[in-house]
């Protein structure tokens, strides 16, 4: 008999250790999404319902490799609804003037990162990384 063919009582159903080390990572990458200011968190709510809106089958956001042209549009339409948000929120205060260049690339930068939680999360909700 090969001893070296058998394996250890611990290994033969390694899958739960699996989804346990997933679990972990979901639960890291929630705790440290709730550290994000709150610029930031108001940004990634209006990003992940615009993606909301785009994820069925055949959206560009599953494409192999994204079309730049369209990640720009999908920037620009964030930028319009926070722009919007701001010009409500501000009413009174009309000399307050924000640097949109650094808020769009900030916006672009999560917009991708939420792409990329979308394209690797599983149906059941584990992230595969």
């Amino acid at each position: 008999m090969d001893r070296s063919r058998i394996l250890p009582f611990y290994m033969a159903y390694p899958l739960p250790l699996y989804y346990q080390e997933e679990d972990t990572i979901t639960r890291d990458l929630e705790y440290l999404q709730q550290l994000y200011p709150a610029e930031a968190k108001k940004y990634q709510k209006i990003i992940v319902d615009i993606l909301n809106t785009m994820d069925y089958e055949g959206s560009c956001i599953y494409d192999e490799y994204p079309d730049k042209w369209q990640l720009y549009r999908l920037t620009q339409a964030v930028m319009d609804k926070v722009k919007r948000m701001n010009s409500e929120d501000n009413k009174d205060n009309s000399g307050d003037e924000k640097n949109w260049e650094w808020t769009e690339e900030f916006i672009q930068v999560l917009l991708y990162y939420e792409i990329y939680k979308k394209r690797h999360a599983n149906h059941r909700g584990i992230l595969k990384f």
